[in-house]
């Protein structure tokens, strides 16, 4: 897994620089999200949300968001942004918690569940199983594997459906590059779209 714990502390963090160079292509898919929906939207998790980049677009669109991501630091610089309609927890997405989040219509993941090996991707599965109400969909964004997968991340398509053996594959689509340095713009990025479809869960005690 990355250690984002470091990265964020030298300042490296080129997924910021993907999210700015790529605003209109995560618009557009952000956009079909409320295409299928009554307004109020509903409830959406931003999982792996560092520093707030994305969060504040799901409010802005009529999203009650929250974020959550492990590194402390980066959430305190979220929470500082103070923007109406968003909340922020410090947590591990592998390891969400029913009784700490609460359920949510709408989950998006850009670049986090790539950087999991396979136990920590089944976590995510799980967690994020257990949070969704009826008809509940997820975004991910993440690279291809490639040779470099150990140092940047990166799944298959199998691999995406194995840890969400509950929901439904709707799409796959191909991500925009712009903003992606060598080698990451090499890595043919895709969009998975996926609905749950199955019951919950029953809840651990």
């Amino acid at each position: 897994m990355t250690n984002y714990f470091r990265l964020y502390r030298f300042g490296i963090t080129p997924w910021e620089r993907y999210g700015q160079a790529a605003t209109a292509s995560i618009a557009a898919v952000l956009g079909r999200e409320e295409i299928e929906r009554h307004r109020p939207l509903g409830r959406a998790l931003d999982l792996g949300c560092g520093r707030g980049q994305f969060t504040p677009e799901l409010a802005r669109r009529g999203w009650d968001a929250v974020g959550i991501d492990i590194v402390p630091a980066a959430i305190e610089t979220a929470k500082g942004k103070d923007i109406p309609g968003v909340t922020y927890l410090v947590g591990d997405v592998t390891r969400l918690q029913l009784a700490d989040h609460g359920r949510f219509d709408f989950f998006l993941d850009i670049g986090c569940f790539q950087g999991f090996d396979a136990g920590q991707r089944l976590g995510e599965g799980r967690g994020v199983s257990q949070l969704a109400n009826p008809g509940a969909t997820l975004l991910i964004l993440a690279f291809g594997p490639t040779r470099l997968r150990s140092l940047i991340g990166g799944v298959s398509r199998a691999e995406v459906e194995a840890a969400f053996p509950d929901w439904e594959l709707l799409a796959v689509d191909p991500a925009d590059t712009a903003g992606l340095g060598w080698p990451m713009n090499k890595t043919s990025p895709q969009w998975y779209r996926l609905r749950y479809s199955s019951g919950h869960p029953i809840d651990p005690d």
